[in-house]
């Protein structure tokens, strides 16, 4: 079950920090799913600090307007989720560097919250440690046609995730391998025993 923690800021002294934002040095190969499309520019400034208290960044999310923007941040630690109070200690950190450099132009929300069920697939190490799972992967460009691919998970190996699927024309599904760079989103299927076991567990509170 997700958890999440929104904590609500106002940024009146304008956008000086952008601009110091919007270079990244040394960009992953899978840096576009972690902080997709205006999201992109918070990566350098969120991940340093996620990490540096013991936790790791899965993804940054930018959704909204000018007039009322959410910073939206996924972690996750060595049990693969987040405490309230783990998600507060990122909320601070982030909101006091975000009061500093001042890269969001007036009011926003930050939201903490720690990956479900159906949980994105950024990094080369989420591939191989849900290796045996069921996934889902969409590509930027279309592969032999087809753009959109669900199968399990294979690993990650030789700079490729590696998904078995099943194609027309064979009988033993296939393992296809695809670039970081080529795939536009992937994220776990949701086991539905475990979602069941979440909600029984959720109705017992």
């Amino acid at each position: 079950m997700d958890v999440l923690l929104m904590h609500e800021e106002a940024n009146i002294a304008g956008n000086e920090g952008a601009d110091a934002l919007a270079t990244a040095r040394h960009a992953p190969a899978s840096a576009h799913l972690i902080a997709p499309g205006p999201a992109r520019p918070f990566l350098e400034l969120v991940q340093p600090l996620v990490e540096g208290l013991g936790f790791q960044l899965l993804r940054i999310r930018i959704s909204g307007d000018e007039g009322k923007m959410a910073l939206q941040i996924m972690a996750e630690n060595d049990d693969f989720g987040l405490t309230i109070d783990e998600c507060e200690a990122i909320s601070h950190a982030v909101s006091d560097v975000l009061d500093v450099e001042n890269p969001i132009a007036g009011a926003y929300a930050l939201e903490v919250s720690s990956p479900g069920v159906a949980r994105p697939l950024t990094r080369p190490v989420d591939f191989e440690r849900w290796a045996g799972h069921e996934a889902k992967l969409g590509l930027k460009t279309a592969f032999d046609g087809q753009r959109r691919f669900r199968g399990m998970l294979d690993g990650f190996m030789d700079g490729e995730a590696r998904l078995k699927v099943v194609l027309d024309g064979y009988e033993a599904p296939q393992i296809l391998g695809f670039a970081m760079a080529d795939i536009a989103e992937a994220r776990l299927v949701p086991d539905e025993a475990e979602l069941k076991a979440s909600l029984k567990a959720a109705k017992g509170k």
